[in-house]
């Protein structure tokens, strides 16, 4: 059998990591500047997450949901206390898209209703009602349409009131910062205004914080940088700084009743371990701090870049987007300086989603390695890119 082959792949086959660097089977190091997509919060091979790991696995590694998991009720009351959101509830699932269903599902139980308001440049993953979900027609297999999802232009408040005046809205689903579609910052009054048109309308508001929470963005949420809650929160990547954990934020509103939802893996000992240990570095390394700070450093060591048409960021979440095509340019950084770094949909804007410990002398590394790049393309390309 060989494997599916889905996945564009470079040739690469990493067998060690500490920290932000990873090494390939050829000894070579790599500073990873993308984390395997937000995912690497904590930096790779962490001691406290290898020790908390490693000692989980050595007493029990899986039991079902059929039986209490203390640990469970931990990993809830330190995410509670670390994200604000300490009255809210728990579920534990095993991936941001099984979050995302889970949510969407949620909502609709609530409310009774159906209709679900999106947004353009949206991605809230691959299965069922996430895909359904997510602007990317690519991807969504006849199984997955609906007329249930109605899409509205990204950050265009003119249009809100309308849809829901004209629907039946069960739930708003919105990224606390689009990844996929390339670092787009909802602003603070558009986020103000789903909220209080949810309010108005009775439909929940999911903010899907996947790759844009625990941290990243100087705040536990992006969406914090708003002032607004919201009724379900969806989490993963960066939640496990690698093992496959997911989970979701609910209102105390929302009623749980034996049977709602369900998940065989998802809250498992060894998850449970992974994600208390990012929660332990996040506060005791003050990584939110160290987010917003190495943030605020890189943009302004890379604003004045002649090759650069826009910075999009919060925190260490970075897209660049540039006055040429990304691919080359991420390819030069990788073949020529082994920098790992990101795309995105939109073919121009770099991703840099590093891990939330990066230092200042790993960032300055990548910076010297953008200008280099920048200055080749500048002098290759200047007809093109002054024109």
């Amino acid at each position: 059998m060989k494997l599916f082959d889905v996945y564009p792949l470079f040739d690469l086959n990493f067998i060690e990591a500490e920290g932000s660097y990873l090494w390939n089977d050829r000894n070579e190091k790599y500073l990873d500047l993308y984390g395997g997509h937000a995912v690497i919060s904590i930096g790779h091979s962490h001691p406290t997450y290898v020790k908390m790991l490693t000692r989980q696995l050595h007493n029990i590694g899986f039991y079902s949901n059929s039986v209490r998991i203390p640990i469970q009720e931990e990993v809830a009351k330190q995410l509670g206390k670390l994200s604000g959101y300490e009255d809210y509830e728990f579920f534990m699932c095993n991936s941001g898209a099984e979050a995302n269903e889970n949510a969407l599902k949620l909502a609709s139980f609530h409310t009774n209703k159906k209709k679900v308001i999106c947004f353009t440049k949206a991605f809230h993953g691959r299965t069922a009602a996430a895909v359904a979900a997510t602007d990317n027609k690519k991807i969504i297999a006849p199984i997955n349409e609906t007329d249930n999802f109605i899409f509205l232009p990204f950050n265009e408040i003119e249009v809100l009131e309308d849809a829901f005046k004209n629907n039946e809205i069960a739930a708003v689903i919105i990224e606390g910062i689009q990844g996929v579609g390339g670092v787009q910052i909802p602003t603070t009054p558009f986020l103000q205004k789903i909220r209080t048109l949810c309010d108005r309308y009775q439909a929940l508001l999911i903010l899907d914080e996947i790759q844009s929470g625990y941290g990243r963005t100087g705040k536990f949420f992006a969406h914090q940088h708003a002032n607004i809650k919201a009724d379900i929160v969806t989490v993963a990547k960066g939640m496990g700084n690698g093992f496959p954990v997911g989970g979701v934020i609910i209102s105390p509103e929302i009623e749980a009743k034996h049977g709602l939802l369900g998940t065989t893996f998802g809250g498992n000992y060894l998850a449970c371990a992974a994600s208390k240990a990012v929660l332990e570095v996040l506060e005791s390394e003050k990584l939110m701090v160290n987010a917003k700070e190495m943030g605020d450093y890189l943009y302004q060591q890379l604003k004045e870049d002649e090759i650069i048409k826009e910075i999009r960021y919060q925190g260490l979440m970075f897209g660049i987007e540039l006055k040429m095509s990304c691919a080359p340019f991420r390819n030069q950084l990788l073949q020529d300086f082994r920098i790992l770094t990101g795309n995105a949909s939109c073919p121009n804007t770099l991703r840099i989603l590093p891990a939330l410990n990066i230092s200042k002398k790993e960032l300055d590394v990548f910076i010297s390695a953008f200008k280099t790049v920048s200055k080749l393309n500048i002098k290759k390309n200047e007809q093109i890119l002054f024109c």
